[in-house]
């Protein structure tokens, strides 16, 4: 009886009570940091960027009071990230002659150790999933976590990077298919690790990682056979404090459709009697299938509603029926019209398994096909 008690008054408790005192800690340390980025950088800051500074202050505490793994992810690339700018000296040329830049911690290279580390996972994974083998699930969610502290550790030294090069040059990695590629590989392992860690389950991370893996392997397309890694002028477009909420927004809900496609990959293939021994239940996928497309249909809707604010300040329209408009019109109508049929008509299973992984179809095509294919007021996002 006392145990009941002790458990419901634990759940009784308000979210702010049940933090301890490690959780407030990791809350100042963030709160100081920004501080002394402020009193560092307030001269080059607008009012908007200060709003963003302190904003991730909060952002970040509630994130990692929630999810306790993040609070190690934050500190260790704030670290990592700090360390490798010192080891420039204010120059550039210092990539190609200080050892840990040259082959660990410079955008670059901590980039390249990323998308070894994900295709390494993905393929442990896959051993994990074939072979039972917790040692080898537990191995490829260590090497997942590392490839998303280098890869987040790559992001802010390029943004340090970008400042190095010229003032006015530097700017928030999140400007060309290079860098949001890099984005999408991170938000989409970084929930899939959430889930995994939720539902207690590493049979998935070979299926979601396939996806990561794609992305992984544009990066190196676009890096070796285009040359197109390299930082650049923002377009005039682009030097809107929007990019810096509208891009992460957006791909949030990309990640998240993205997750989901691959879990309904796994449902079918479950229903159909294959690897049903080892995939999770099917109402377990059907559970993550629908929480994952419900998360990225709430961001790809304030994404929208964000990217229309910025084109009504950039194009004088909130709406102009570009192309890539359009197709986020789309992507949108089609996770509502999934979301209507679950939540509305009650309808589960295989249909919308299938559905969700067609999506992913035409979520790439609104990402990537109509960079490829189509022109309009985005055109500076081409291949």
């Amino acid at each position: 009886m006392t145990s009941s008690k002790h458990v419901s008054n634990e759940n009784h408790q308000s979210f702010l009570q049940r933090l301890n005192w490690i959780d407030w800690l990791y809350a100042i340390v963030l709160t100081v940091s920004a501080l002394f980025a402020f009193k560092q950088y307030a001269e080059f800051m607008d009012i908007y960027e200060i709003s963003f500074l302190f904003g991730a202050v909060i952002l970040f505490s509630v994130l990692g009071w929630s999810w306790k793994p993040v609070r190690l992810l934050v500190v260790s690339v704030a670290a990592v990230s700090v360390f490798s700018t010192t080891l420039y000296h204010a120059d550039l040329a210092r990539i190609d002659q200080v050892f840990l830049l040259k082959f660990l911690i410079s955008s670059q290279s901590a980039i390249m150790w990323m998308n070894v580390l994900f295709f390494l996972a993905t393929a442990i994974y896959w051993f994990a999933l074939a072979t039972r083998s917790e040692f080898s699930g537990r191995l490829a969610s260590a090497i997942t976590w590392s490839a998303v502290l280098m890869g987040f550790v790559g992001l802010m030294v390029r943004w340090y990077e970008s400042y190095l090069i010229a003032p006015d040059v530097g700017h928030i990695p999140l400007s060309n298919l290079y860098e949001v590629f890099i984005v999408f590989c991170l938000i989409t392992a970084l929930m899939y690790l959430y889930y995994e860690q939720r539902y207690a389950t590493k049979q998935l991370g070979g299926f979601v990682l396939l996806i990561v893996s794609f992305g992984v392997g544009f990066i190196l397309w676009y890096t070796f056979d285009r040359h197109a890694s390299g930082i650049q002028p923002l377009v005039p477009a682009l030097q809107s404090y929007w990019m810096k909420i509208h891009v992460p927004a957006n791909f949030v809900g990309y990640g998240s459709f993205s997750l989901a496609a691959m879990v309904a990959s796994a449902y079918l293939l479950a229903s159909n009697g294959l690897l049903t021994s080892r995939l999770p239940k099917l109402d377990v996928l059907d559970d993550l299938m629908y929480k994952a497309i419900s998360i990225g249909f709430i961001f790809f809707t304030i994404a929208t509603i964000l990217g229309a604010m910025w084109a009504a300040e950039a194009w004088g329209s909130y709406w102009s029926w570009d192309a890539k408009e359009t197709w986020a019109l789309i992507v949108w109508l089609n996770y509502a019209a999934w979301l209507h049929l679950r939540l509305v008509k009650g309808l589960r299973g295989i249909m919308l398994a299938w559905w969700a992984l067609i999506g992913l179809l035409v979520t790439s095509f609104a990402f990537l096909g109509v960079n490829m294919f189509l022109s309009g007021l985005h055109s500076y996002g081409t291949l």
